[in-house]
């Protein structure tokens, strides 16, 4: 699956199998994820790139980038009955700036398209979550440490 562009500015190259490509990958995940990661356990730099390199290797990922700037990764998936979104990291500078928002809308309109809901996962304690409840995700099951939410698809 690839991701189109959001216009003006908005692309999503794919990122290969490249060490650089996992490197910024990773790169972002400690820079987003690592504040609540130790807000429960001390961060475990082997541990993390380890489960980093599995997930890697599991789903495409994608760049987001805004004209030369990189701002952070994400991953949309096909599967048969969903469109899993995943791994969307931002670089701290670019939060709370509206581009979480725009890029969510434009994945979700991307799986609207194939008339598929949308599945992803969260740390529970991470304020995301509140940004993919204003976009209509419901959650439909909980672990210790991950929310689990759907949104349906909209009819175009």
């Amino acid at each position: 699956m690839e991701l189109p562009d959001l216009p003006p500015d908005m692309k999503f190259p794919r990122l290969g199998s490249e060490p650089r490509d996992l490197a910024f990958a990773f790169e972002v995940k400690r820079a987003a994820m690592g504040p609540h990661i130790i807000k429960r356990w001390p961060w475990d730099e082997a541990f993390q790139r380890d489960l980093h390199e599995r997930h890697y290797s599991e789903k495409p990922f994608f760049e987001i980038r805004r004209s030369e700037q990189r701002l952070g990764t994400l991953s949309l998936q096909r599967q048969s009955d969903h469109v899993r979104f995943g791994e969307f990291y931002l670089f701290p500078e670019h939060q709370g700036q509206g581009a979480g928002s725009t890029i969510l809308a434009h994945c979700l309109a991307v799986a609207d398209s194939l008339q598929l809901p949308v599945r992803l996962e969260y740390l529970h304690w991470n304020p995301v979550g509140s940004l993919y409840r204003r976009y209509g995700f419901k959650e439909i099951s909980r672990s210790e440490i991950h929310c689990f939410m759907q949104r349906e698809a909209v009819d175009l």
